[in-house]
């Protein structure tokens, strides 16, 4: 019975948010809470640090609505509506704005091929594109940069993506986008980098897959002039673009160029673009034939058009794309021949490295289309949008550098939420259970690592002044690497290959033709051929490159994994510098049918990506931690010193929350109510470590309730520390005032024990203080060597004391040789005569004697028989005891002994 009611009802899962407060946590339960919010037709779904979206595979247009953005833009707490992409990208949003100095943030969507990325990414540009440009909450239609911002994605995606067997609209290269924000966080500008574009797709498209998306909108979208400017007739068919008869959503060709339009690609600039994308087409359908010998060149086929399109000489083309141009020293050049498949080689050679630069040049134009002064902007949201993970039947080196940069962004995540999270709750001293996950280190040592990896043997292969050979390449790659745990070979596979075990799985690459991919070789006679173009374009593209791919003693020693590996590394230098959020795209089917849920793909992909583990360490952990030297900060009476250990910060934060917890809403009530220990709760809820505080997400719930509860706007608007610091402040300022009330009554016990205690001695030590008035005028009774009760000795050749009441001070002083004084005047009587006697002058405004100096202030006057006289004042608290009226030669040093010289 404990169990079942331990265990989440199955009928409510689709009702759960986030996936941390499924009971019990197992990788069924979570796919089951998926599955069942999938079928609800609920794509998002919480999952601790990170979301998870599942790909529909159909449009669902009230979901990203303009209504829809600003209801998360404007809520006051975003967390507290339904997951979606929005929350993550306002969560960036408000750290940018809620930091004291702003941090750069950035958006990671990873994920399959076809889970969902670009969409995604398509998403979070509108979002930002509207709600950085408003002001106030108004809907104003986004400004002209905005509008740049959002342009230049048809143009990304039409020249960058493909339909593949995995996905209708796949990446074929990675992007990172940012958006530059002002100090007052609008938009102001963006700029892209991007990485490795997959070229080989022009010339190449395997079975069922299709060539970049702008080739199939001009065939689509062309007007009847259009297609006579290119020379593409209506019932053309062309080699390179298989599948054309399946119509894409992106299929749309005058939105691209509508969009190129806005950017400021003017229409002669559209023109030359479209002719050299005609004329690639049209190289394409070139074909070769072996000569009848060696010596003899190839027999061309529609090798004019595609000249006529490219403004070059067709007998130049023609003998550039059949006859090889070799150095042979101080003998000059020597021409060879080529064969049929070596004319291929360089027909798609020179088509790759025309649609290369053309890339190059749109993303260039595009980033001084929108790129803002870097006076202008101080901070950025960056986008990653790159290819997901693929596996195909036919693996090269374009799926080996993708899953490559794949390992690279889950090693990221690994590092960032799995392994240092884990290291950093047992390094603060917490007892912390181990959760064990998949660490793909291993991997990327094997394809990266040093010495020996598969990068450096490929690229020590193709830097030696020798023939490719993929055998050699194999056997090499087997002797060095067969120690790594994460490569394998099959035995019985006839061709040369190698099988690394990915984080999302195995993957088998064929090694035929990698070398020259990763040579990447340009003849030189090609470039100086298109140097020449009568197309302004074109020529400037190559403007320069002559020796492109070759330096000056042969090849060029800069490999295309060389060039990807270095900028791999530069963007995740950006990662590590800015705060990421993490969106994981899970792709429900393979077949991309829309609601289609399949439970073994989808456990697959959240085992790869560490999904569980991912969840375990958030349920369990800490999302938000506060360094306790920024606590001292705001209280050095914290404690925090090296007097103190860290136990007793604990004990201290714990009584101040242990009042906050008593008023926790219902779900924290519960967690209390079922400890039946306030003390317990607030453990669970909040550690104290050795150097940082750290506090779960109910501490976020507690926040929420106490903002509602004072019904403060502005606190609704702060982070979680605000609660937390306010009832620490209250309890600071509590224990002062308590402090400050101990320490007046200590002052007030002492001020009235000396008091007494002056009194006391004031009263012993007075002269004949009591006798009566009528007793002034006796005669001196006979000299007594015993001294009086009460009286102190007098020597024996002095006459007696004649007491004296109510003489004036310098009166009783002048008799000081023979008299000893009992002063007991009062008011202003007294004060005259001490004022008198001290010479003090009496100048009006210059100075001020208060009565209360005098009314304790002579203690006893004495004279002595011979020499000096000295007015004594013991402990006197004179409030000017050591200072006098004014700067005068006749003024009084002091009060607590004034020397008064014989007259």
């Amino acid at each position: 019975r404990d169990v079942r009611t331990f265990l989440v009802d199955e009928a409510e899962l689709h009702t759960y948010d986030d996936l941390t407060k499924v009971n019990p946590l197992t990788p069924t339960i979570v796919l089951k809470c998926l599955q069942a919010r999938y079928g609800a037709r609920v794509f998002y779904t919480r999952a601790g640090c990170t979301l998870v979206a599942l790909n529909p595979f159909q449009p669902v247009l009230d979901l990203y609505s303009l209504d829809v953005m600003h209801k998360y833009h404007a809520a006051a707490q975003p967390q507290d509506l339904k997951p979606h992409i929005f929350i993550v990208a306002e969560e960036a949003y408000r750290n940018v704005r809620g930091q004291v100095e702003p941090v750069n943030q950035s958006l990671v969507v990873s994920g399959e091929s076809g889970a969902g990325k670009t969409w995604t990414s398509r998403c979070l540009m509108k979002y930002y594109a509207t709600v950085a440009a408003s002001r106030h909450g108004s809907r104003l239609p986004p400004r002209r940069i905005e509008r740049r911002v959002l342009d230049s994605n048809p143009i990304m995606e039409a020249f960058g993506n493909a339909r593949t067997v995995r996905n209708g609209n796949s990446s074929r290269f990675g992007k990172y986008i940012q958006l530059q924000l002002n100090s007052s966080q609008l938009l102001v500008g963006a700029s892209v980098q991007t990485y490795l574009l997959e070229k080989t797709r022009v010339a190449f498209q395997a079975a069922n897959e299709r060539n970049f998306h702008i080739f199939y909108q001009m065939m689509k979208g062309a007007t009847e002039k259009q297609r006579q400017e290119w020379g593409m007739q209506e019932d053309q068919t062309f080699a390179w673009l298989p599948n054309a008869e399946k119509t894409l959503e992106e299929d749309f060709f005058q939105e691209t160029v509508e969009a190129m339009a806005s950017l400021g690609i003017d229409v002669d600039k559209r023109a030359q673009i479209f002719r050299l994308l005609a004329g690639i087409l049209q190289l394409g359908n070139v074909r070769f034939r072996p000569p009848a010998c060696e010596s003899k060149r190839c027999e061309l086929g529609s090798l004019r058009k595609a000249a006529a399109l490219l403004r070059v000489s067709p007998d130049e083309l023609e003998e550039r794309l059949s006859v090889q141009r070799l150095h042979a020293g101080r003998q000059g050049a020597l021409l060879k021949p080529c064969s049929a498949g070596e004319c291929a080689v360089r027909r798609d050679c020179l088509a790759k490295v025309i649609y290369a630069h053309l890339f190059e040049w749109l993303v260039t134009f595009i980033n001084g289309s929108m790129c803002a002064d870097d006076a202008s902007w101080c901070t950025f949201i960056g986008l990653l949008d790159v290819y997901g993970f693929e596996r195909f039947p036919l693996n090269s080196l374009e799926q080996l550098c993708i899953n490559y940069a794949n390992e690279k962004l889950q090693q990221h995540f690994v590092t960032l939420y799995l392994r240092a999270q884990q290291e950093e709750y047992v390094s603060e001293g917490m007892h912390w259970s181990i959760v064990r996950y998949r660490d793909n280190q291993d991997c990327l040592d094997l394809i990266e690592g040093s010495p020996s990896s598969i990068f450096s043997l490929l690229n020590e292969e193709c830097r030696l002044n020798r023939a490719s050979d993929a055998e050699r390449l194999s056997k090499r790659l087997q002797t060095e690497l067969s120690r790594s745990s994460s490569v394998s070979w099959d035995k019985f596979s006839t061709q040369p290959h190698f099988t690394v075990a990915h984080y999302a799985g195995d993957v088998t690459y064929h090694v035929h033709g990698m070398m020259e991919k990763n040579k990447d070789p340009v003849p030189p006679e090609l470039l100086n051929l298109l140097q020449q173009s009568e197309v302004p374009l074109l020529q400037s593209l190559f403007a320069g490159s002559g020796t492109e791919g070759h330096g000056p003693r042969g090849p060029s020693k800069v490999t295309v994994v060389s060039k990807f590996k270095n900028s791999l590394e530069s963007l995740m230098r950006i990662l590590h510098s800015t705060t990421p959020h993490y969106t994981r795209c899970i792709k429900p089917n393979a077949d991309c049918t829309p609601l289609s849920f399949k439970g073994e793909e989808v456990m697959s992909q959240l085992e790869a990506c560490g999904l569980v583990e991912t969840i375990h360490i958030s349920a369990a952990g800490f999302s938000i931690r506060y360094r306790t030297r920024v606590l001292n900060h705001v209280s050095v009476l914290f404690f925090i010193s090296s007097r103190h250990s860290p136990d007793r910060l604990a004990l201290v934060v714990q009584d101040i929350l242990s009042a906050v917890l008593m008023t926790s809403p219902a779900g924290l009530s519960s967690s209390s109510s079922n400890n039946n220990n306030n003390n317990n709760t607030t453990t669970t809820m909040v550690h104290c470590g050795k150097t940082k505080l750290f506090l779960t997400n109910p501490m976020l719930e507690l926040r929420h309730f106490c903002s509602k509860m004072i019904n403060l706007r502005e606190l609704c608007k702060d982070s979680a520390d605000v609660c937390i610091l306010s009832a620490v402040r209250a309890w600071l300022a509590r224990r002062e005032v308590r402090k400050w009330h101990r320490a007046a009554s200590v002052i007030q016990t002492r001020w009235r024990s000396w008091r007494t205690w002056m009194d006391t001695l004031a009263k012993e030590e007075l002269d004949g203080a009591e006798e009566k008035c009528e007793e002034e005028f006796r005669p001196m009774p006979p000299l007594s060597h015993a001294p009086r009760e009460g009286h102190p000795a007098q020597p024996p050749s002095v006459g007696a004391p004649v007491a004296v009441c109510a003489w004036p001070l310098g009166l009783a002083l002048a008799c000081t040789p023979h008299l000893t004084l009992t002063f007991t005047a009062t008011g202003f009587q007294r004060l005259a005569s001490a004022t008198a006697a001290l010479k003090i002058p009496s100048r009006q405004g210059e100075y001020k004697v208060e009565t209360n100096q005098f009314e304790r202030g002579v203690a006893s006057i004495r004279a002595q028989p011979r020499g000096s006289v000295k007015l004594h004042a013991r402990r006197s608290p004179l409030h000017y005891a050591h200072t006098y009226p004014g700067h005068h030669h006749d003024g009084v040093a002091g009060f607590n002994q004034i020397l008064l010289e014989q007259t």
